[in-house]
């Protein structure tokens, strides 16, 4: 299994837990917690696919994504009721955070696979990054966070992806150009969030 693969199936995990927690905040039954937790797992990566285009989409290629999230939403409905009890907004927020810089770094890298130029890369990074959150926040009937609150996001991944090319640029070995760049978007995010860090 490539680290590329590696990183998508960690972000999937996170994308899908971020949508667990928000459809039950919003009092969704099992089918609406499954649904938004699909969305904002999936989202990005189908926008990019499409755009790339690349068929099969890459959760139609792999059945057991989809069948993975499946399995959890089951388990989740039931569970997150209490998970929420314990749960910090804190803890919410690093998971969309690591989120962000898993999906962001899996887009760039896929796109500079296709044969796209640099900067188009860099912004199919940022749209599998952010864009499964902002269908989460459109079906949970909430504006994007992304366009509404002020602190860097799209930003972070936007950065963490010009991290990713140069270090590619520059001979640094692929397996820490990926995940030093993922690290490095989520923790941009988390100090951003942390010091109420706004852009106007």
């Amino acid at each position: 299994m490539t680290i590329v693969k590696i990183l998508e199936i960690v972000a999937i995990l996170v994308g899908a837990f971020s949508g667990f927690i928000e459809a039950r905040s919003k009092k969704m039954d099992v089918v609406g917690i499954f649904t938004v937790a699909f969305i904002t797992a999936f989202g990005g990566g189908t926008l990019r696919d499409i755009l790339l285009d690349r068929r099969p989409l890459f959760w139609v290629e792999h059945q057991e994504y989809a069948i993975l999230i499946f399995l959890l939403a089951m388990v989740a409905a039931p569970a997150i009721r209490t998970l929420r009890k314990i749960i910090s907004e804190r803890l919410i927020v690093t998971a969309d955070a690591l989120g962000l810089g898993l999906f962001s770094i899996v887009g760039v890298s896929q796109a500079l696979e296709a044969g796209m130029p640099l900067f188009i890369a860099s912004m199919m990074g940022v749209i599998t990054g952010i864009f499964g959150g902002v269908l989460r926040d459109i079906v949970c009937n909430e504006i994007p966070m992304v366009l509404r609150d002020g602190k860097p996001y799209a930003i972070c991944s936007f950065a963490g992806c010009w991290m990713y090319l140069l270090m590619q640029k520059t001979g640094v070995p692929a397996d820490f150009a990926l995940w030093s760049s993922a690290l490095g978007i989520t923790a941009f995010r988390m100090v951003t969030w942390a010091k109420g860090v706004k852009i106007e």
